[in-house]
């Protein structure tokens, strides 16, 4: 039987973070969960696709925007189940346990993991528990914490829209918090935005993002102001 899950990971010029992204998935290609991993790229001009290529990957190259590099990520994909991933994101080693388990257990629920940011910094701890918080409480987790999303569930909601922005909240919005679980690993992303910006200017600027967003305020119009 094929090993089950698509891994997809979007990237622009992600050299940096993704082979940190794509060591941390050994766990699910020793346990045999892994049939692939797909990476979606918006053409970066650092060493994004030798990388990719070189650890065995599908490299997809194609248009910015995440939304439409995702789409791209799942009409290349053969698993029955996804596991979309950021590339500054990279998972504790249980996560190919847990997800495990989760296929077998709610194969009609999506998943995502417990927030971790890559930084000693104290603010870092209350980030993550506010954050933690409000994906619990919302059913609103970050494209930072992951998605795992069964194919025919993915299909059921409508897939990921072709948007540049807020793509992570729409699709979890069409999956609703009744079909979300958490699973028990974390996803720990990268604080460089964050340690530039500071930690409460940043969370806040975020926020205020998600709510111009939650009254109305286009994906398109808030990636123009996104940095």
């Amino acid at each position: 039987m094929p090993a089950p899950l698509s891994v997809i990971i979007p990237t622009l010029n992600a050299a940096y973070d993704l082979p940190l992204c794509l060591e941390s998935l050994m766990p699910g290609l020793e346990s045999g969960l892994i049939r692939e991993v797909i990476v979606c790229d918006a053409f970066s001009e650092d060493g994004t696709e030798a990388i990719a290529q070189a650890s065995g990957a599908t490299y997809i190259a194609t248009a910015k925007g995440r939304g439409r590099q995702l789409i791209a990520g799942t009409e290349a994909a053969r698993g029955d189940w996804f596991l979309f991933l950021h590339a500054d994101t990279i998972l504790s080693r249980e996560w190919a346990e847990r997800v495990s388990d989760h296929i077998r257990d709610r194969p009609g629920h999506a998943g995502a993991f417990r927030l971790k940011y890559r930084s000693d910094d104290k603010r870092a701890r209350w980030l993550e528990s506010r954050a933690n918080r409000r994906a619990r409480w919302l059913g609103l987790p970050y494209g930072d914490q992951g998605l795992l999303i069964s194919r025919e569930l993915y299909d059921d909601v409508g897939g990921f829209p072709d948007v540049r922005l807020m793509e992570d909240v729409m699709i979890v919005r069409a999956v609703g918090k009744n079909r979300l679980s958490f699973l028990d690993a974390e996803a720990r992303t990268s604080a460089v935005k964050y340690e530039r910006d500071g930690w409460r200017r940043r969370a806040w600027k975020n926020s205020w993002m998600l709510a111009r967003f939650l009254l109305g305020v286009s994906p398109d119009k808030l990636a123009k102001e996104y940095t």
